[in-house]
């Protein structure tokens, strides 16, 4: 069986989904008030769609379509590929 060389990102989208809505909404939990306050949101629906959004982008980012299009137009925001440790030695 040939070695799966995609990045994790790609291989397993939900788990970096998940990583990175549960990174952006607890390094924002501290601030949701003081944010709240400034863009004038009263009810909390509307942040709970502001992390909703969040969730969409982070999981379309992790279709391999868009990793495609990524490495091939915007490089620096791709994924990089996983290189096992044995090939890092030979390079």
């Amino acid at each position: 069986m040939a070695p799966d060389n995609r990045p994790t990102q790609v291989r397993r989208p939900w788990r970096t989904m998940v990583r990175s809505v549960f990174i952006g909404a607890v390094s924002l939990l501290p601030l949701l008030p003081q944010i709240a306050d400034a863009a004038n949101i009263d009810e909390i629906p509307a942040v709970a769609a502001i992390l909703a959004v969040t969730a969409a982008v982070s999981r379309v980012l992790t279709l391999p379509a868009v990793e495609e299009w990524l490495q091939a137009y915007i490089p620096w925001l791709s994924a990089d590929p996983y290189q096992g440790q044995h090939r890092k030695e030979r390079s």
